[in-house]
């Protein structure tokens, strides 16, 4: 069984339903070989990282970063996942309010310096709520959720 790992940060009903939308997605009838934890980043542990198969990232767009859990993940657990999580598949979705960019390249800037290997480019939602944003994020996580339970993830 291949294990996703969903951290994402959701601070309001919206980012919630972004969450539960992953979490919906990722756990398709269809995907028989993949089971899905869903954690809050400051909840989230190197160890969780270390037992996945690959890593799904959700955060808001604070001040044109990323949020301040994502960012406490990182700094935690960065340095013990550095030599053990080399070509993880990870994949990552932005709810932002502005454009993203800032928070795009911070977090794209860790991911490089952890060598996780990116599945597709990453999702920003961007401006004022729109009712398909969470159908784009359980696109998203089913997509991963499929490409580990074929295998060429």
């Amino acid at each position: 069984m291949k294990r996703l790992l969903i951290v994402a940060h959701a601070p309001s009903p919206n980012t919630l339903r972004l969450r539960d939308a992953a979490k919906h997605g990722a756990s398709h009838p269809d995907i028989e070989g993949v089971s899905v934890r869903v954690m809050a980043p400051l909840e989230a542990t190197a160890d969780d990282v270390l037992q996945a198969d690959a890593i799904l990232l959700g955060t808001t767009e604070n001040l044109g970063y990323m949020s301040g859990a994502l960012k406490d993940f990182f700094d935690r657990c960065y340095y013990p996942l550095l030599e053990h999580t080399q070509g993880l598949s990870c994949a990552l979705y932005i709810r932002a309010g502005q454009d993203g960019t800032g928070t795009r390249r911070a977090v794209e800037g860790i991911v490089t310096g952890l060598r996780w290997h990116w599945v597709q480019e990453p999702l920003t939602l961007r401006g004022a709520w729109d009712e398909d944003f969470p159908r784009q994020v359980e696109e998203l996580a089913m997509t991963m959720a499929a490409g580990l339970d074929a295998g060429i993830l």
